[in-house]
């Protein structure tokens, strides 16, 4: 049996695998858009791990699964023997003999390379904490659909060097483009966390104003990831000067776009007058989670379809 591919950091796919998927992922939203049927994942089975509450990722898995001609299976760790002690090992080999292909949402990266090990199906990364590769890939595709290439263009990440940060960073590395990042004092990047080795792609920056300038895409997220409540207060008075308004988009390129992985806290990360005004792409970002994996599935299932 050959080893199943699986998509675990964005690094994982090579540029040109990626871009197939944006290939393939035009085509099947076109497909949805018009209401023609495609289902090359008739009779399959994706199952969803989820130990880390969600909207927009079962959603969107679940509701793409369905539209591919499979079905999709809900499982939450704790309802389930994952939750009660279970090795993570012993999980992977019986839920991979059940179904075609997993997708997990949890903590720590660790956990999702242990059960990919162990698994005899592709297995997709929903978010960790150190990752969240299916969110930039519906973002660069939203990019791509707005702007064009991202090749050699800047992205501003203002705000908390998250899972969501570091995968950016990734993709820089992969797509070759530049990371402007800015965050409060202590909350810096942290190469080794963020799979790097390099700093060719990203560039540090004290005031958020300055990372900014000239960006042609700026965006952020919450002050507060998942497991962090703990520190809210404490995150708000440190992250206070790092809120993306009008004045910072003012600052960027003029068709610069602005992104949010959402939920959003309106008066919080980013004012209403961003994400709710004309440079922003949240909702089309946000829908392409749809899209994006669904042809990220199809790849991992069926290799290169080829683009019609």
């Amino acid at each position: 049996m050959n080893s199943p591919r699986h998509f675990l950091q964005l690094k994982d796919l090579t540029r040109s695998e990626l871009e197939h998927i944006f290939a393939r992922t035009r085509w099947i939203k076109d497909q949805y858009k018009s209401y023609q049927k495609y289902w090359p994942l008739e009779d399959r089975t994706l199952v969803m791990i989820f130990e880390k509450a969600s909207t927009r990722t079962r959603l969107s898995f679940e509701a793409g699964m369905h539209q591919l001609g499979g079905a999709a299976i809900y499982l939450n760790t704790r309802d389930s023997q994952l939750g009660r002690g279970e090795p993570v090992e012993d999980a992977a080999q019986v839920i991979s003999r059940m179904s075609d292909i997993v997708m997990i949402r949890t903590f720590e990266q660790s956990i999702i390379e242990r059960f990919a090990a162990y698994s005899r199906v592709p297995v997709i990364n929903g978010l960790t904490n150190e990752y969240h590769p299916c969110q930039i890939l519906a973002d660069i595709y939203t990019f791509i659909e707005h702007r064009g290439s991202i090749e050699g263009k800047t992205v501003a990440w203002i705000g908390d060097s998250n899972n969501v940060c570091n995968t950016w960073l990734q993709a820089a590395e992969v797509f070759n483009f530049n990371v402007h990042v800015s965050t409060p004092p202590g909350y810096e990047v942290e190469p080794e966390r963020a799979g790097l080795y390099g700093t060719d792609h990203y560039e540090e920056f004290a005031d958020p104003m300055e990372a900014a300038r000239g960006a042609d895409l700026v965006t952020t997220d919450v002050w507060t990831s998942m497991g962090f409540e703990a520190e809210n207060e404490e995150r708000r008075r440190d992250f206070a000067d790092w809120q993306v308004d009008t004045d910072m988009m003012k600052v960027a390129a003029k068709d610069a776009v602005f992104m949010h992985c959402l939920p959003a806290h309106r008066g919080e990360e980013v004012s209403a007058e961003v994400i709710d005004g004309p440079q922003s792409v949240v909702w089309d970002e946000a829908e392409n989670r749809l899209h994006t994996q669904k042809a990220l599935m199809e790849f991992l299932l069926l290799g290169h379809v080829s683009v019609e």
